[in-house]
């Protein structure tokens, strides 16, 4: 069967390409929350060399395989792009092609169109994640020039497992209630000065996180991208305070489709690490979930990550399949 490659035909291939997506990614995702993401997007081909000779900047390509048979079918998709706040000469990959239309040369065709892009853009490299269990997406990463450089997984606890001491107990959150520490939600303390100092938090901690990379993005790009993504809800964004003071943040966000929650990495100030914040924010992730009749939460954990792994073990989390972070180095333009 013959695949060929097309630019995107939209809206019409947003229900397609959240087909190929919901069965590569762990949490669904919509025909119409893509075209919710494609308004935030900024305008592309506003790449530029810094001051390193490194591409910044912004841009993106998209391409879908089709069959010759049937050119509206969507048998196989690339996105490749890079944010203002991605690290420079770096573009990120998503390339995902149907179960059966795989070894056919669908994922061949996607990623030279990817690689022939990025060339004439001038990055470096290009980073994509492969789940660890893919075996056959593997080896073909490797077999074009892929490295593995982390690995990454996440941890689930069903909540059916929340009468546990550790959940449940109040001792933990009543001795930080004693320190001064105590938790709200951002929609018991709304408004731009309080999203602020949020802000705040994720502009201190975001570099701290095993295998973060590029900048933290500004104010505006965090609110689309980190703060009021797909799932989020004021009520479900956890902060830990003391007094006035934002020294802790985890944000909730829920997931209808399979009845379940996702927690964003838990991030504490600093000068307040040591103290079991970051435990209490987990207590209260798992409470609110559970208060919602979700059937699991589940959080992304980095293998280097020693210390919050070691926290949501005592919590009962249980590992669940990783995914492997890979990158394939560019030649320098005009070699």
């Amino acid at each position: 069967m013959a695949i060929s490659v097309r630019p995107l035909k939209l809206p019409e291939d947003y229900e397609g390409i959240a087909a190929l997506l919901n069965a590569l990614w762990s949490n669904p995702v919509t025909a119409k929350k893509l075209e919710e993401d494609d308004r935030k997007l900024y305008e592309t081909g506003r790449t530029y060399f810094d001051d390193n000779g490194l591409l910044a900047g912004y841009d993106r390509l998209r391409l879908v395989a089709v069959t010759d048979e049937d050119r509206e079918r969507i048998v196989g998709y690339v996105w490749i792009w890079r944010a203002p706040w991605t690290e420079p000469g770096q573009l990120n990959l998503t390339l995902t092609v149907e179960e059966k239309h795989r070894s056919q040369g669908a994922g061949q065709l996607l990623l030279n169109e990817a690689v022939g892009w990025a060339l004439q853009r001038g990055a470096s490299r290009i980073v994509t994640e492969i789940w660890d269990d893919d075996e056959s997406s593997l080896l073909f990463a490797k077999n074009r020039g892929f490295v593995v450089e982390r690995h990454a997984y996440q941890s689930e606890l069903k909540l059916a497992d929340t009468g546990q001491a550790g959940v449940m107990d109040d001792t933990l959150l009543l001795d930080l209630e004693k320190q001064g520490i105590g938790f709200k939600t951002l929609s018991e303390l709304p408004g731009e000065q309080n999203e602020r100092k949020l802000y705040e938090i994720y502009k201190e901690t975001l570099a701290d996180i095993p295998g973060f990379t590029g900048e933290v993005p500004g104010i505006d790009d965090w609110r689309q991208w980190y703060l009021k993504v797909e799932g989020y809800d004021p009520e479900c964004v956890l902060i830990a305070v003391d007094g006035e003071r934002f020294v802790g943040v985890t944000n909730v966000l829920h997931h209808p489709a399979t009845n379940g929650m996702y927690h964003e990495y838990t991030a504490v100030s600093g000068s307040y690490r040591g103290r079991k914040i970051a435990t209490g924010l987990k207590i209260k992730a798992i409470r609110l979930a559970a208060s919602r009749g979700a059937a699991y939460i589940r959080t992304d954990n980095d293998s280097m990550n020693e210390p919050i792994l070691r926290i949501n073990r005592s919590l009962g989390y249980k590992p669940l399949r990783g995914l492997y972070r890979v990158y394939r180095e560019l030649p320098p333009a005009g070699d």
